[in-house]
């Protein structure tokens, strides 16, 4: 059930008018990477990315952006068992960074001069989206993980448990 949550979330989010790469899709990404089944994890962002595009629009570099959450979710594995601040801080300003490299990668691939300088524009101009991207999924990141460990305080031994919390 949380992975049709976080996908549910993540839809909604990313078809909301934020602020340029402001939506939280590395902060689920990593999340359900935390959480969940090490065989699911990794498909919640793409999910959101396959359901939102095709409303948004499909474009040239899909294989790196739907990739970039790809292994950001297998990343987040890495957490299990260990959300702390610290961890979940450095765990999703890591993803961001692998996304923005591996994404923008991808930009200069078809959109830029296939030399070392348009490679470097590439990453310069794309900077004010790496901003937003910190930002907001930082954000989101304390919002999810915060609200999470609320909901595992107050419900763990409930009968609510299996429909709120990961097992």
């Amino acid at each position: 059930m949380l992975a049709y949550l976080l996908i549910l979330a993540g839809f909604a989010l990313r078809l909301l008018p934020l602020d340029h790469n402001a939506a939280p899709i590395i902060s689920i990404a990593v999340f359900s990477g935390a959480y969940l089944d090490r065989r699911i994890a990794p498909w919640v962002p793409l999910a959101v990315m396959v359901l939102t595009d095709a409303i948004i629009g499909f474009h040239d570099i899909i294989p790196f952006t739907w990739g970039g959450f790809l292994i950001v979710g297998i990343a987040g594995t890495l957490l299990k068992g260990r959300t702390g601040p610290l961890g979940v801080f450095f765990m999703t300003l890591g993803g961001v960074l692998m996304f923005f490299v591996i994404s923008n990668f991808g930009v200069w691939l078809f959109w830029y001069p296939p030399t070392f300088q348009g490679l470097l524009n590439c990453y310069a101009m794309a900077l004010p989206f790496l901003r937003n991207m910190i930002a907001g999924n930082l954000i989101f990141s304390a919002i999810l993980f915060s609200v999470y460990g609320f909901f595992v305080r107050s419900f763990g031994g409930s009968r609510y448990s299996n429909f709120l919390l990961a097992r």
